[in-house]
């Protein structure tokens, strides 16, 4: 696979900053399944080699720990999107080692935040998927429409057993930023817990980590070779 770009697709401002390198192109659309869908829709795809989904999830499988990766065997939405299986083992080869777990497995693809402990636990039940997120099926269905090899790396930030604050679907700015005035507005009115937060904060740095040492271990192109 000589030649082009590799494709990175994600939700957040942060993830695209961890990375973006050599031989990378970012992409991505506040953690908004409609946006991204139409920001893919408008780039070519002539100068691409492959797409990558990175970025963090949410975990399913309830053996998974905030920090743990997730390498895709294939993503569930509906539609089932297979990965790359070539790349699929070189990204898993280049990760081994990195601290925590680094599991092989399907990824579920949502359009909506998958919020509550229960709703996790049924998705699980359902696709067998060890983590969600908003991204990676979007990213594997442009990959299919231009016959580009795909592959998916996500990194573990709220484990299964942990529901998500009910203010985080709506906390980030449509750039992928954290919306502050929303969170702040959320504890004033009751929405959202201190606890929570801390929480919340706890396990996103430990997901962040762990996902910038996956960046520095893959190297240039995101390690597709």
């Amino acid at each position: 696979m000589e030649g082009g770009t590799v494709l990175a697709v994600m939700g957040l401002a942060r993830e695209a900053r961890i990375a973006a390198g050599p031989g990378v192109e970012t992409i991505q659309a506040g953690g908004n399944p409609a946006r991204l869908g139409l920001a893919l829709d408008g780039r070519s795809s002539r100068s691409l080699r492959a797409v990558v989904s990175f970025g963090i999830a949410g975990g399913l499988d309830p053996a998974l720990r905030p920090g743990d990766v997730v390498v895709a065997t294939h993503v569930e939405a509906g539609t089932h999107y297979p990965v790359d299986p070539e790349i699929s083992r070189r990204l898993s080869a280049a990760l081994s080692g990195v601290p925590g777990r680094v599991a092989a497995g399907g990824l579920a693809g949502s359009d909506v935040a998958v919020m509550t402990v229960s709703d996790k636990a049924e998705l699980h039940a359902r696709t067998g998927a060890l983590a969600v997120d908003m991204e990676s099926h979007v990213a594997a269905a442009f990959a299919a429409r231009h016959a580009l090899p795909f592959a998916a790396i996500r990194v573990v930030c709220d484990p299964a057993e942990r529901a998500l604050p009910a203010f985080a679907a709506a906390a980030l700015t449509p750039e992928g930023e954290p919306d502050i005035r929303a969170v702040l507005g959320a504890l004033l009115r009751g929405r959202a817990r201190l606890g929570d937060l801390i929480r919340l904060g706890r396990d996103s740095s430990a997901a962040f980590a762990a996902l910038a040492r996956c960046r520095a271990r893959l190297g240039p192109g995101l390690g597709v070779a």
